[in-house]
C-alpha cells in the first residue's frame, strides 16, 4: 500500500498539461480621410474654419485615431480623437476641425495605433492648400511665397520669389481679368477667395492647334498654349474701338527684335502690321491702334516662346 501511496504523485505528473488558450488574432480594418468644407482643388483661406472627417472599418469599441499636419513638411499640430459607431455599427466616424493664421501646403496624415482587437491602420495622406486672405503690393515672405506658386501652377507669370513685385502684380491683374474681377492688381480677399474656389482657370478654345497663342479679347490676355496645356498667360491692351483688332486664326510669320520706330518691342507679326509686342503703355482695357501690346518687360519671353509658323486664335 505504501508502494501504491508512493506512485501515485508519478502517475498525476504524466498527465498532459492542456495547452494555453491563444490570444484572439486582432482584426484588420481599412479607412478613409477627407477633407471637408474648403473650396474647389483643396484650397482654403487662413482663418477660415475647415475640419479632417474619416471612416474606420469595422468599428471596434475603444478606437481612437492621431491625426497629424504639417505644413510645407514640418509637423506643426497633431490631434487625437475618438472614432464613433455608426448607425449600422459596422463603420465608425471621426471629425477633427482645424483653422489656421499662416498659409501654404498642408499635408494630413491619419494613423490608428495597433490594439489587441485591431491592427494599426494608416490612411493615404490628404493635402490642402492653404491660402493667405489678403496681401499688399510690395509685401515679402512666405504668404506671397504661396500667392505666386497658386498663380504659377495656373500659368501666370509672377516675380520675384517672395517678392510681391510689379511682375506679381501683373500676374493678379491677368488672374483677375479671366476670373472676371475687376481689373486691379489688388491681392485682396475677394481674389484669394476666387483662387480657392478654382477660379483663373484659362478655358483653352482651340486644344487641337498643338503650340499656340490664343488672344482672348473679352478678357484682354493672350495664353501661351502647347500639347493642350496652358504655358503662359499675359495681360494684355488690344485694339480700341477705333482700330480693332483683326479676329481670326493666323500663323506667325515675321519677328523683329528690339525696338521698331514705333516703339513696338520685340514684335511678332500674324497678319499685315498686327503683332504681338512690347509696348510702354499697356492699359486695363483696349486701347491699341490694333496690335496686342503687352508690357515691355514681358515682350523678350514671349518673343522667345513664339516661332514663326506658330498658330495663333484671335477671338471676342
Amino acid at each position: 500500500m505504501a508502494a501504491l501511496a508512493a506512485a501515485a504523485p508519478a502517475a498525476a505528473q504524466d498527465q498532459p498539461v492542456p495547452p494555453p488558450t491563444p490570444a484572439p488574432t486582432p482584426a484588420g480594418g481599412q479607412m478613409t480621410v477627407v477633407v471637408d468644407h474648403v473650396g474647389k482643388f483643396a484650397t482654403t483661406l487662413t482663418g477660415r474654419r475647415w475640419r479632417v472627417r474619416g471612416d474606420v472599418v469595422p468599428y471596434v469599441e475603444g478606437q481612437q485615431v492621431v491625426v497629424r499636419f504639417f505644413r510645407d513638411g514640418k509637423k506643426f499640430l497633431a490631434k487625437r480623437a475618438a472614432v464613433k459607431p455608426g448607425k449600422s455599427g459596422k463603420a465608425g466616424h471621426f471629425k477633427v476641425p482645424l483653422s489656421t493664421n499662416v498659409s501654404g501646403r498642408v499635408t494630413v496624415r491619419v494613423t490608428k495605433e495597433a490594439t489587441a482587437t485591431q491592427v494599426a491602420i494608416k490612411a493615404p495622406a490628404a493635402r490642402v492648400m492653404v491660402l493667405p486672405d489678403h496681401v499688399t503690393l510690395g509685401a515679402t515672405g512666405s504668404a506671397v511665397r504661396v500667392m505666386q506658386r497658386q498663380l504659377k501652377a495656373l500659368g501666370y507669370v509672377p516675380g520675384r520669389r517672395g517678392t510681391f513685385d510689379a511682375r506679381t502684380a501683373r500676374a493678379v491683374l491677368a488672374f483677375r481679368k479671366v476670373s472676371g474681377l475687376a481689373r486691379t492688381s489688388s491681392a485682396d480677399r475677394t481674389f484669394f477667395r476666387r483662387m480657392a474656389n478654382g477660379g483663373g482657370r484659362f478655358k483653352i478654345r482651340y486644344p487641337d492647334h498643338g503650340k499656340h497663342v490664343e488672344a482672348d479679347l473679352s478678357l484682354q490676355v493672350i495664353a501661351l498654349i502647347d500639347r493642350g496645356k496652358v504655358q503662359r498667360i499675359y495681360p494684355i491692351s488690344s485694339g480700341k474701338p477705333s482700330t480693332p483688332t483683326v479676329l481670326g486664326h493666323y500663323r506667325f510669320y515675321s519677328k523683329t527684335p528690339g525696338f521698331n520706330s514705333h516703339q513696338m518691342y520685340f514684335s511678332n507679326y500674324f497678319i499685315g502690321g498686327y503683332a504681338i509686342h512690347g509696348y510702354y503703355d499697356v492699359p486695363v482695357y483696349n486701347a491699341s491702334h490694333g496690335c496686342l501690346r503687352i508690357p515691355n518687360s514681358d515682350a523678350y519671353s514671349v518673343y522667345q516662346w513664339v516661332k514663326i509658323g506658330d498658330r495663333i486664335d484671335v477671338y471676342s
